[in-house]
């Protein structure tokens, strides 16, 4: 599928992998507040589905992490269908909260699932790409049923979490230390060589 990948890290990128029984939206938006709230920037979209009295589905919205904005990216299909449809407004209102924060100073990007509109190639693959490249963490969610289309899409790419808090915690605490390391020598390189600039320019010719 000719994703281009960033080098060399790639626990960058993390999958949950979890089942129909997991309440994989709500552990996001709990991840993402939470960090927030710690203040860690953290930029994408994270999914809320409202259920009538019988538990089926209403619609499905998702929150801009960035903004707080919630974006409807369903529509219902009639009254006595009891089911819902992808909305292409809202899901381009999700496109660009997804790709604001690839190009934002976000120290973490958030994808709610790639799921089987990913997997057919449409819904948030190509800005789910896009966050793989950028060379940012992306935490996302892949129902197991979509596990072998997520392997296709990233060609083995990445790594796979189990759905626990703790386990994504410890994900998250191994990379953000990581990062700020990296942060930290890459501003002692440039004061080093900014340092030999200054001494060089300052030797008689």
């Amino acid at each position: 599928m000719g994703l281009e990948l960033p080098e060399p890290d790639p626990n960058l990128v993390a999958a949950i992998i979890y089942h129909p029984e997991d309440d994989i939206d709500t552990l996001l938006a709990e991840l993402g507040d939470e960090l927030l709230r710690s203040g860690t920037p953290v930029g994408g979209i994270v999914q809320h589905n409202s259920k009538d009295d019988a538990g089926k589905l209403r619609g499905m919205t998702v929150i801009d992490l960035m903004t707080g904005l919630r974006i409807g990216i369903s529509q219902t299909l009639g009254s006595g269908s009891g089911a819902c449809k992808l909305d292409s407004a809202g899901l381009a209102e999700a496109s660009r909260a997804v790709l604001q924060a690839v190009a934002s100073d976000a120290e973490l990007i958030i994808v709610n699932k790639f799921s089987k509109q990913e997997a057919a190639g449409r819904g948030l693959r190509d800005e789910i790409a896009a966050a793989i490249q950028s060379g940012k963490p992306l935490l996302t969610a892949v129902p197991a049923s979509c596990y072998d289309a997520w392997r296709q899409f990233t060609g083995d790419y990445g790594t796979l979490l189990y759905c626990d808090r703790a386990v994504i915690d410890e994900w998250w605490h191994e990379v953000s230390t990581r990062q700020a390391a990296r942060a930290v020598r890459a501003l002692e390189i440039a004061a080093a060589e900014l340092s030999a600039q200054t001494t060089a320019s300052g030797r008689p010719s």
